[in-house]
């Protein structure tokens, strides 16, 4: 008996043969396999370039870039709208204008990584100037004793706040608000009055001008930068900024990662206030005055200035040199409004209001993770 063997079914002519699922697999392997080694194959309908920009939309760096962008658009507006804006002494002047706010926005900023709020930091600073022009004038204490003296009651006083908060757990914003009115109502006890300060190293310091190309900056310039670089340092290239960075990402992980969250509240609360009566003393130079209603609302203007540079309030993420930006824009603000002539100072207040609201809402939308991977926070 013969048996007969047919030949394979073949697909209509014109029509493609059906693909085997065998065939598929092969197809499939044979297309990865040939892809260059290390490259990713995508799928679907977002393309290399539009996940890139995801991520990159999504990076830490991306508000405080974002900031950069608006500052240097501010002054080409400024340049263009009015003479002599955008000569180097008046960028200069900037930083000179807002020496003392920069330093607190450093400070600041550990804080806010950290999770945490510091509302004292204007009272603090208004006390710093009090209690300086009273040794000064009153108790004719040396300027390097007043000095010392101040730097080291501020620190103190922000040690103490951060002990408050870690040990009995308590909420931030209450512990620094009640600290805020003990060293606004210790001014008025000093004095109700405002105290000129006449002393000479204070004078001198007021006075003198360190010429760098394109014009001068004042003492008080040139200490906010160097702070600036060291709180850059602490954040970013130390394990305080590491445990900083944990404790505002979770503070329960942080715990269980072994880090030392109660010696690190205390580091951060206590540098934000040696920041804070750093900004005094810088105040102090800026002003010859020590009073009571100095600094009024300036614990608003360095949360503002470190939100705008690109420091989220939920902690753990952001830059420290975003503090920067941040302050250059406020000050370019008020600036350009002090040059048009027929605005209200209080449009300053209106236009950082606006601001905030839009990176607010930016930082909360960017925040969010990317479908199918991580959210791209970090350092």
């Amino acid at each position: 008996m013969t048996t007969s063997v047919l030949p394979p079914a073949r697909a209509p002519q014109g029509l493609p043969e059906p693909a085997s699922a065998a065939s598929v697999s092969a197809a499939s392997v044979s297309t990865a396999s040939a892809a260059p080694a290390g490259a990713t194959v995508h799928r679907g309908s977002a393309s290399g370039w539009e996940r890139s920009l995801q991520r990159w939309l999504h990076h830490p760096a991306f508000s405080a870039q974002m900031t950069v962008v608006l500052l240097v658009l501010l002054v080409i507006a400024g340049g263009v709208m009015y003479d002599g804006f955008a000569a180097p002494q008046v960028m200069l002047n900037l930083l000179i204008d807002n020496a003392y706010l920069l330093v607190l926005a450093v400070g600041m900023s550990l804080v806010i990584l950290s999770g945490g709020i510091d509302l004292s930091v204007g009272a603090v600073l208004a006390l710093s100037t009090t209690v300086a022009a009273w040794l000064l004038q009153q108790g004719h204490w040396p300027a390097p004793a007043v000095m010392a003296s101040v730097l080291v009651g501020g620190t103190l006083f922000g040690v103490f706040q951060g002990a408050l908060i870690h040990v009995f757990r308590l909420q931030p914003f209450i512990v620094t608000l009640a600290g805020m009115f003990l060293a606004r109502g210790l001014c008025y006890l000093i004095s109700v009055d405002s105290i000129t300060i006449s002393d000479e190293t204070f004078v001198w310091i007021s006075q003198t001008q360190i010429h760098i190309p394109g014009g001068f900056v004042s003492p008080g310039a040139v200490i906010a930068v160097v702070l600036l670089a060291v709180g850059i340092w602490l954040a970013h290239r130390s394990g305080f900024g590491r445990a900083v960075y944990a404790l505002g990402g979770n503070e329960t992980s942080a715990v269980m990662m072994g880090l030392p969250v109660g010696r690190t509240k205390l580091l951060v609360y206590g540098f934000s206030g040696f920041c804070a009566s750093l900004a005094g003393l810088l105040f102090g130079f800026y002003m010859l005055s020590g009073y009571a209603l100095h600094g009024q609302g300036a614990e608003l203007d360095a949360i503002a200035a470190v939100v705008i540079g690109g420091t989220m309030l939920s902690g753990g993420y952001g830059y420290v040199a975003g503090a920067l930006s941040g302050v250059l824009v406020l000050g370019t603000i008020q600036t350009l409004i002090a040059f048009d002539g027929t605005l209200s100072s209080w449009w300053t207040k209106i236009v950082i209001g606006g601001l905030l609201f839009v990176f607010c809402v930016v930082q909360r939308v960017l925040s969010r993770p990317l479908a199918g991977g991580g959210s791209g926070q970090g350092q």
